[in-house]
């Protein structure tokens, strides 16, 4: 998955336009970064990658580029 889907699946999961975030955004700048999308990031990540995305991991994601890395673990 190229960085470019990660980060068209995270504008779908939080419901934002194509285009809007960029791999340098902090996430906590989005108010669409609420619980019910880091629900939705777990079941994704389960669903794409096939791993158990902890509730200490969301915690450590900062921006978006952090998510992104963590796909490539």
């Amino acid at each position: 998955m190229t960085i470019e889907e990660k980060i068209a699946m995270l504008e779908e999961i939080m419901d934002l336009d194509e285009g809007t975030l960029s791999v340098d955004d902090n996430l906590e700048d989005y108010e669409e970064w609420d619980s019910l999308s880091k629900l939705s990031l777990i079941a994704e990540v389960k669903k794409q990658f096939g791993k158990v995305l902890s509730t200490n991991s969301i915690r450590s994601f900062k921006t978006v580029q952090d998510i992104c890395d963590y796909f490539e673990d």
